[in-house]
C-alpha cells in the first residue's frame, strides 16, 4: 500500500480515528486515502486555527489524541495560536504537516519553509519522515508521544505519502500516568497535619523587591466564601492552600481535595484557566485563581504554605509597572504534591486517605438559578446561562470580560464540564466547542464567545453546520475589545485619546453576528434582554444541530 494508506490505517488501529484538517496539494494522497480507510473521520475546517482548536477540544473531552492535518509551513503557522493553547492544556494532539516532495525541496519553491522550526515552538516531539517504509512506525511513535500530554508533529513529505512500500504498524502501549512521588505525599501530609509548623528550611524569604506601598488595596479584597473555611481551622496551625490544576480538577481530584480541606482547614483554589474542570451540583465548588493580579493577591494573602497539585506556582499574566509578577506571598513556602504531568488526582486521594480518612467531601447542592430580567449585563447574562443549562453540558468559555459572573452562577447549576482559554490566545472558544461536540455527540455543548475573540475563528460555525453538531453559541456583542480598555488603565499607558480608542472599538461598523452565522449555515437570533436569552437557549437546546444567539450586551 502507499504511505498515506498505511499512515491512516495505523492511526485508526491506535485509536486515533478523527482528523481535523485544512489540506492542500501536498496532502492530496492523505485525503484520497480516506476513502480506503473509512474508519477515519475527516472533519474539514475553513481555517487552520479552527482545525487545531477543534483537535484541542476533542482531545480534552475524549481524553485521547486527535489528529490534525495542515498544509506546509504557512498552514502550520495559521494554526499555531490554538496549538499554543493546546500545549498549555497538555492536550494530546498528533499534528501531521504535509511537506514538499523530497526531490522538490532543493528548488526553494514559493511555499518552502522550515516546518520543523515552526513546529518546535509548540511541540514536544517533532520528526520528518524520511521513507515510506518507516512512515507508519514514525506515526506510532508520534501517537505515543502525544499520549504523554503534548503535541507531536510529524512532517510528511508528499512523495513519502504517495509512494508504495508501506505497511500497517502496530500501536504502542498506552502509557499510564506518572505517579506522584510517595515521599512528597508524606511531606504535604506533615504540613497539613494537626500541630504542623512551617519548616525553617522551606521558608521562603521575604520579597524585598516589593515596596510596602504596593500592598493590596482594601477595596480589591474579595469577601470570604461562606461555603468554605476562610483559612486554617486551627488558629495555631499555619494557613495553607491547595492550588489545583490538571487531573486534580476531575471529579475524583476535587472530591479528594474537598476532603482534605474539610479536615484541615486548607483553602482550595483552581488555576485560572483550566483545560478541563468538572463543576455544578454534586461536585465540590472550588473558586478559580483570579485573572487580575491584584485580585489574585487578595485570594493568596496570609498564606504560610502553598501546595501545588497539578498546577504551577501563580504568576501574573502580564508584567505591570511597579507590580510584582510572582504572586506567591512573601514568606510563603511552595511545595509540590504533584507536577502537571503527574497523576494529581491519585496523589490527592492518597493524601486524603492519610489525613482525612473519615471526612466526606463537601458537595455543591443543586439550586436552579432564577433569571434576572432586563438588559444583558455580566450579572443578568450569568443568571440566564445558569438557569437554562442542561444536565451534563460541556461549556467552552471564552466570554472574557462579559463572563466575570459566570463561575459563581454555575457553581450550583446542573453538572457540567468547563473548558477554558488555557494559553490566553483568543480565538479558541468556537473551535474547542466544535471539537468537543465531535468527541461527545450525546452531550449538549455551549460556547460562550466574546465578539472580538469570535472574529479570529468565526469559520468554526461552518464546520458545525456541515457536521450538524449540537453546539449552541452565545455570541456576546459589546462592540469592543473591552478587556483591552481595562488593560490600558492597568498598564499605566495613559488615557485613551480618540485615535487610541478607535483601536479598541469594534463599532463603526458593528459586526452583525446573526447575519454572519446565517451565512455560515447556522440558524441565529439576536436578543437584548436576559429573559429573551433564557428562552432562546431553551429552544436551541431542544433542537438538534448548531444554533447561535447574538447577545447584545449593555455597554
Amino acid at each position: 500500500m502507499i504511505g498515506a494508506q498505511a499512515l491512516i490505517g495505523s492511526l485508526v488501529s491506535a485509536g486515533v480515528d478523527t482528523c481535523f484538517m485544512n489540506p492542500g496539494t501536498s496532502e492530496m494522497h492523505f485525503v484520497s486515502a480516506l476513502d480506503t480507510v473509512p474508519e477515519m473521520r475527516g472533519v474539514l475546517a475553513l481555517f487552520e486555527g479552527v482545525a487545531t482548536g477543534a483537535a484541542d477540544g476533542y482531545a480534552r473531552v475524549a481524553g485521547r489524541p486527535a489528529a490534525v492535518l495542515l498544509h506546509l509551513g504557512p498552514g502550520l503557522a495559521n494554526g499555531l495560536a490554538n496549538l499554543h493553547n493546546a500545549r498549555r492544556a497538555r492536550s494530546p494532539i498528533m499534528t501531521i504537516v504535509g511537506g514538499h516532495a523530497t526531490g522538490h525541496v532543493r528548488y526553494d519553491s514559493p511555499l518552502q519553509s522550515d516546518i520543523e522550526a515552526l513546529a518546535r515552538t509548540v511541540s514536544g516531539w517533532v520528526h520528518t519522515c524520511g521513507t515510506t517504509r518507516d512512515l507508519a512506525q514514525d506515526a506510532m511513535r508520534a501517537v505515543a508521544a502525544a499520549r504523554r500530554g503534548q503535541i507531536a508533529t510529524l512532517v510528511l513529505p508528499a512523495d513519502v505519502s504517495w509512494s508504495d512500500g508501506a505497511a500497517i504498524a502496530p500501536p504502542r502501549p498506552v502509557p499510564s500516568p506518572e505517579p506522584a512521588d510517595a515521599d512528597q505525599v508524606k511531606v504535604v501530609a506533615g504540613l497539613l497535619a494537626p500541630g504542623s509548623a512551617r519548616p525553617a528550611d522551606l521558608a521562603r524569604p521575604a520579597d524585598l523587591a516589593r515596596p510596602a506601598d504596593l500592598a493590596r488595596p482594601a477595596d480589591l479584597a474579595r469577601p470570604a466564601d461562606p461555603a468554605r473555611p476562610a483559612g486554617s481551622a486551627d488558629p495555631a496551625r499555619p494557613a495553607a492552600m491547595l492550588l489545583l490544576g490538571g487531573t486534580a480538577l476531575t471529579e475524583r481530584g476535587l472530591a479528594a481535595a474537598s476532603r482534605i480541606s474539610a479536615a484541615t482547614g486548607a483553602r482550595l483554589l483552581a488555576e485560572t484557566f483550566p483545560a478541563r474542570m468538572e463543576g455544578g451540583a454534586g461536585i465540590p465548588a472550588v473558586n478559580r485563581l483570579a485573572y487580575l493580579a491584584e485580585h489574585a493577591e487578595a485570594q493568596l494573602t496570609g498564606l504560610d504554605h502553598l501546595i501545588l497539585a497539578g498546577a504551577r506556582a501563580p504568576v501574573s499574566f502580564f508584567g505591570y509597572p511597579g507590580r510584582p509578577s510572582d504572586l506567591v506571598p512573601a514568606g510563603c513556602t511552595v511545595t509540590v504534591l504533584a507536577e502537571a504531568d503527574q497523576d494529581a488526582q491519585t496523589a490527592l486521594e492518597q493524601l486524603a486517605d492519610q489525613i482525612a480518612a473519615e471526612t466526606p467531601p463537601v458537595l455543591a447542592r443543586a439550586g436552579r438559578s432564577v433569571v434576572t430580567p432586563g438588559p444583558l449585563t455580566a450579572s443578568t447574562l450569568a443568571s440566564a446561562i445558569a438557569a437554562s443549562l442542561p444536565e451534563h453540558a460541556i461549556v467552552s468559555d471564552e466570554a472574557n470580560t462579559s463572563g466575570v459572573a459566570l463561575p459563581q452562577a454555575l457553581a450550583c447549576a446542573p453538572r457540567h464540564t468547563l473548558l477554558t482559554l488555557t494559553g490566553g490566545a483568543i480565538g479558541q472558544g468556537l473551535p474547542v466547542a466544535t471539537g468537543a461536540a465531535v468527541a461527545a455527540p450525546d452531550r449538549p455543548v455551549l460556547a460562550l464567545e466574546a465578539d472580538g475573540s469570535a472574529l479570529y475563528t468565526i469559520q468554526a460555525l461552518w464546520t458545525q453546520a456541515r457536521e450538524q453538531l449540537n453546539v449552541t453559541t452565545v455570541l456576546l456583542n459589546n462592540a469592543a475589545y473591552a478587556i483591552l480598555r481595562m488593560e490600558l488603565a492597568r498598564t499605566a499607558a495613559g488615557e485613551a485619546g480618540q485615535r487610541a480608542s478607535r483601536m479598541l472599538d469594534l463599532s463603526d461598523p458593528t459586526p452583525g453576528f446573526a447575519e454572519i452565522s446565517t451565512g455560515m449555515g447556522v440558524p441565529a437570533t439576536r436578543v437584548h434582554l436576559a429573559e429573551d436569552l433564557d428562552r432562546a437557549l431553551r429552544r436551541a437546546y431542544a433542537e438538534p444541530g448548531p444554533h447561535l444567539i447574538e447577545a447584545m450586551m449593555s455597554r
